[in-house]
């Protein structure tokens, strides 16, 4: 099936929070022996509950034109603002893992540290970076989908936050919050051009702050952006993903959003994080960082 591409084409030079390109395209990726392993396990989780009808509900299959359908880029460098499609005004599907399923039936993880090397080499690093690379380690766990189904993910991030970044996650599955895909920023998504319907759940993404030159907290593996569509960057005129301009109305409570009183920013600020969405000078609802910048 395929996959998308998540981030948007100026994301190198211009990136902030807010995935603008299109989900994966590219193939599961393969896993590399690990040396240093941890894993949890919890409660058994139940089958999906059987359906008998044949059309699915609006919002929970992703439209064929996903991740293909490229903007035009302003003179900013984004791509050009438009309406919220309505296959996505109510966005609550999951695209196909890239991972091998973890064993078992419960939250499960794997952390490798340091990372591996086959692991770096399709991320965004590169010397110069502000992180080592044997400082970022390699996560695999379960986060529950959006299909009411476990699925298994993958984080890159810094070696200090790892074992708490599995305990945010383990939180989210055990409070069945809804994630889409969770998977490693590649290089070649850093310049792709942007569809403005990404919605790819990451942490470590090497690129300067949105608009400046010095290095987002994504760049240390320090800051993790959860469900990009459901919350968009916000700033004045601006969001991103361009297309999710429908989830800037928190009114409208869907799946797989973050709410002041959720079990996300639960989670986060139990292990000290900080959320994007408390902002004064603009709403990045689907960040959160250590260093709360």
């Amino acid at each position: 099936m395929r996959r998308y591409l998540a981030l948007v084409a100026v994301a190198a030079v211009l990136a902030g929070c807010g995935a603008t390109g299109s989900p994966a395209t590219e193939p599961p990726a393969t896993v590399p022996p690990v040396t240093t392993t941890s894993a949890t396990t919890s409660a058994p989780v139940p089958s999906a509950p059987a359906t008998t009808s044949t059309t699915p509900a609006p919002g929970t299959r992703p439209p064929p034109w996903l991740g293909t359908r490229v903007l035009p880029v302003t003179e900013a460098g984004f791509g050009v603002q438009r309406p919220t499609p309505r296959a996505l005004r109510e966005r609550r599907f999951t695209l196909p893992d890239t991972m091998p399923e973890l064993p078992g039936t419960g939250f499960a993880s794997r952390i490798a540290d340091p990372a591996p090397a086959a692991v770096i080499a399709r991320s965004t690093w590169a010397p110069g970076c502000p992180v080592a690379a044997t400082d970022l380690a390699w996560i695999r766990l379960t986060f529950w989908g959006f299909d009411d189904r476990r699925h298994t993910g993958e984080l890159l991030v810094n070696s200090a936050a790892a074992t708490d970044l599995v305990a945010v996650f383990r939180s989210l599955y055990d409070d069945r919050f809804p994630i889409e895909q969770m998977r490693i920023t590649t290089k070649a998504e850093q310049t792709a051009p942007p569809t403005g319907d990404g919605n790819d759940t990451g942490s470590f993404n090497c690129r300067p702050v949105r608009g400046a030159t010095t290095y987002s907290q994504h760049a240390y593996g320090l800051a993790v952006d959860v469900n990009p569509f459901q919350n968009p960057y916000q700033k004045g005129s601006l969001v991103l993903p361009e297309l999710a301009g429908s989830y800037t109305d928190r009114t409208w409570k869907r799946p797989g959003m973050i709410l002041p009183d959720g079990p996300v920013v639960r989670a986060f600020t139990a292990i000290g994080w900080t959320w994007g969405g408390t902002w004064r000078s603009l709403k990045d609802l689907q960040h959160f960082s250590r260093s709360g910048g």
